[in-house]
């Protein structure tokens, strides 16, 4: 079955399997890695049909992330496009091929738009407390799971385009697998800020500088569970804010220094691999 938004039945689902016993072991049969969620085979075959017309349309595939097609215009335009799960974002400055590429995915794939609620909350000036204790909170009451997994599932996609709540999104989706009142009452501070911030975005802004740089930043045992930190790091093209990240630490840290220099070494894998995707772009940059 799948739900929309406001936790209310879309429609049923049903997969039918035709044939299974003239799958042969060995030929195809352990191939399931695939850059999309889901299903072991499936998501392989969608997401090579979905490969195959990209490179029919002329676009060429990142070898460092295989999501990602990029195609220049003999006017020196460029149109990339980028797959997340499911969903595709298309971008560029090439304005004729996105619009030609729009008609083309329309007429390849069923094509659905998002839709969008409203929640009618009073805005507040942070997204989670500033020593906020979130624990597993044994003693409060339970909570609606699916509905808790659902709203946080729909913050964590936001928090691509808002890097101010990757942190306080990160803390609740600790908590899926057992929410508790405490736990939504912070789901539903960040919905608050965000009722207060409609405004907030990246802006890119055209410039020559091109300098690559990442700023990283850790706790220490911040969290009140496991008591491991939590790195962050923000990366810059320029003056523009391109990648960003805030993630729990795999181990426990016997240091305020330690935790730092775990978060150093994360931002610097994200250099690493930002440095072969511009590459990739024919993008000329500069590290400072």
């Amino acid at each position: 079955m799948k739900y929309k938004s406001d936790g209310s039945l879309e429609r049923y689902k049903a997969r039918l399997v035709a044939k299974v016993y003239t799958q042969m072991y060995g030929i195809g049969y352990l191939e399931t890695f695939a850059p999309v969620a889901k299903m072991n085979t499936s998501p392989r075959a969608w997401f090579g049909r979905f490969t195959k017309v990209m490179l029919k349309l002329g676009y060429k595939q990142s070898q460092e992330d295989h999501t990602l097609f990029v195609k220049h215009s003999s006017s020196g335009g460029v149109t990339a496009l980028l797959v997340y799960v499911d969903d595709i974002i298309v971008t560029g400055d090439d304005l004729e091929g996105m619009e030609n590429l729009n008609k083309c995915l329309v007429k390849e794939f069923e094509v659905k738009e998002l839709e969008t609620g409203k929640l009618g909350c009073k805005p507040v000036e942070t997204p989670i407390e500033v020593n906020h204790r979130l624990g597993n909170a044994l003693e409060d009451a339970a909570v609606d799971k699916r509905s808790y997994q659902r709203l946080v599932g729909k913050l964590i996609y936001l928090s691509h385009t808002r890097p101010d709540i990757a942190y306080a999104v990160g803390v609740v989706s600790q908590f899926m697998h057992n929410p508790k009142e405490s736990h939504l009452r912070a789901v539903y501070q960040i919905l608050q800020y965000l009722k207060g911030t409609p405004g907030k975005g990246i802006l890119f802004k055209k410039g020559e500088n091109l300098t690559l740089e990442a700023y990283t930043d850790a706790d220490y045992a911040g969290s009140m569970v496991d008591r491991r930190s939590t790195s962050g790091y923000c990366t810059f093209l320029g003056d523009n804010l391109v990648t960003w990240r805030s993630k729990k630490q795999n181990v426990v840290a016997r240091s305020s220094a330690e935790a730092a220099f775990r978060a150093m070494a994360l931002g610097v894998c994200e250099l690493l691999w930002l440095k072969i995707i511009l590459e990739d772009l024919k993008i000329k940059w500069k590290v400072q």
